[in-house]
């Protein structure tokens, strides 16, 4: 007569395929966290979601000097797509513009005060 139900597992059989699991799944645990978790230092990242990072012994009239020029490059593309607007679209653009001006000339004047080590 032939039997209905399987045999019940050998203990011995699923005590190692257990432990086996659990050694792939440590192993593969430590394989992604090594690549998709790298170990950073805390003053570079303050988040996990820091795209940008500024180096920490850059000094201030380095700076200083590269944000008067990122605010000169955004005041021409400012000035440049606000001269192609009309109305009230280009009434904001120059609002913009004049801000991004006045705080280059802080930047500026930031930089001209800085001491140099």
């Amino acid at each position: 007569m032939p039997k209905h139900t399987p045999n019940p597992p050998n203990e011995h059989v699923s005590r190692t395929q257990s432990a086996n699991a659990k050694k792939l799944d440590d192993a593969a645990t430590r394989a992604l966290d090594y690549y998709l978790k790298p170990k950073t230092d805390k003053e570079t990242a303050d988040t996990p979601d820091t795209l940008f990072i500024i180096a920490p012994n850059i000094d201030a009239e380095c700076l200083l000097a590269n944000l008067s020029e990122t605010l000169a490059s955004a005041n021409a593309m400012v000035s440049d797509l606000a001269f192609d607007l009309k109305g009230s679209r280009r009434n904001i653009l120059l609002g913009v513009q004049q801000m991004i001006e006045l705080s280059q000339l802080l930047a500026n004047r930031a930089l001209d005060v800085v001491e140099v080590r």
